[in-house]
Formats: C-alpha cells, sequence, structure tokens
C-alpha cells in the first residue's frame, strides 16, 4: 500500500518528554493554534523551518482511491497546532497567513500532560478511535501494561470497555479498548 509522506508532527523531537519545569521556562508557554480550514500541515511545516516548537499530532487514515490503498496522515484535532512558544514566536505564527485566532491556555501543565499521553498513545500504533464530544465518567487510571499511569475517563461502547484520554481544553480526546483488570479508580 502506498503511504503518503508524514509531514513533521513535533519540532523539536523531544519537545513534550524533555520539557524543563514550566517555571524554568516562563518565557514559552503553551498556545493553541487554531489555523483556517485545512491549514495545519502548512503551517507545521512553517514553524518547523522557523524552528518554533510546536506539536501536531497526525493519525494514520486509509482510504481508497481509484482502486489503490493509500495511507495518509491527517490531523487528530482537525484545525488546531499546538506551539511552545514566546510572545515573538507566536506573533511569527499569526505572520503564515493560515491562522484563524490563537487561544490562551490556562492550564499549562495539565495540557503539556494530555499531549504527551496523546503522543505516546499514537507512537504505539494501538487502534485508536477519535472522540468529538467526551461526556463525564469514572476517572481512572491504567495500572500495568505499557499504558501505565495514563489516566482518562472509562466509557461503554458496543458491550466494549474503552478508555478516553481526553485533552480536556479542547474537549476532544482518543479512545483505546482496554480491559477493566488493568484499571483503577483515581
Amino acid at each position: 500500500m502506498p503511504v503518503l509522506a508524514q509531514e513533521p508532527t513535533v519540532y523539536p523531537d523531544d519537545l513534550l518528554t524533555s520539557l524543563p519545569p514550566l517555571d524554568e521556562s516562563a518565557d514559552r508557554v503553551w498556545w493553541a493554534v487554531y489555523t483556517r480550514s485545512r491549514q495545519e500541515k502548512a503551517v507545521a511545516r512553517e514553524l518547523f523551518q522557523y524552528e518554533v516548537p510546536f506539536y501536531l499530532p497526525l493519525i494514520p487514515s486509509d482510504r481508497v482511491v481509484k482502486g489503490r490503498r493509500i495511507r495518509s496522515f491527517l490531523p487528530l484535532f482537525a484545525g488546531y497546532i499546538f506551539v511552545f512558544g514566546t510572545d515573538d514566536e507566536r506573533i511569527m505564527t499569526l505572520k503564515t497567513n493560515r491562522i484563524s485566532r490563537i487561544l490562551p491556555v490556562t492550564d499549562q501543565e495539565r495540557l503539556r500532560r494530555d499531549l504527551s499521553q496523546v503522543r505516546q498513545l499514537i507512537a504505539s500504533d494501538a487502534p485508536l478511535s477519535v472522540e468529538r464530544r467526551l461526556e463525564a465518567g469514572q476517572k481512572t487510571r491504567i495500572k500495568t501494561g505499557p499504558f501505565r499511569d495514563f489516566e482518562g475517563t472509562i466509557v461503554r461502547r458496543q458491550g466494549r470497555q474503552r478508555l478516553i484520554v481526553a485533552v480536556s481544553f479542547l474537549n476532544q480526546g482518543i479512545s483505546i479498548e482496554i480491559e477493566d483488570a488493568l484499571l483503577q479508580p483515581t
């Protein structure tokens, strides 16, 4: 199956794994950047060239075009890219002319933790489902296995249990099927 080239999704590569504590990086903060329609990857390419730290979660999508299966990578959160930058870098992002608005993030540490979990789930190649509207449910933590200490909300779908890992700021997330025995209430 042909695979379309994947765009840069994070800059630098260790952005979500080696950040200093927020008080040490006071000049840099997270911004949720809402792009114009279908401009997420173009913004990521420009930010990559300018060396502005960002994260654009992309997930694989398989489709059939003229009888051939093609895999492409689509933004997990349509219209959003996350920038970890200074005020000057935020202005540089606006100068791409591909931005609709930039939203300030009130809970910096929570967004950072949520994005880190999302990145790890995407990297695991586990079958994920996009969750557009999150509903209240039991909060839980995975107690064992490769996703140990991930936190989320449990929902039931078609008789199967799924854990939703949410980016609370956007009220969106992804879910993974998981067994009851791996979970503990928080």
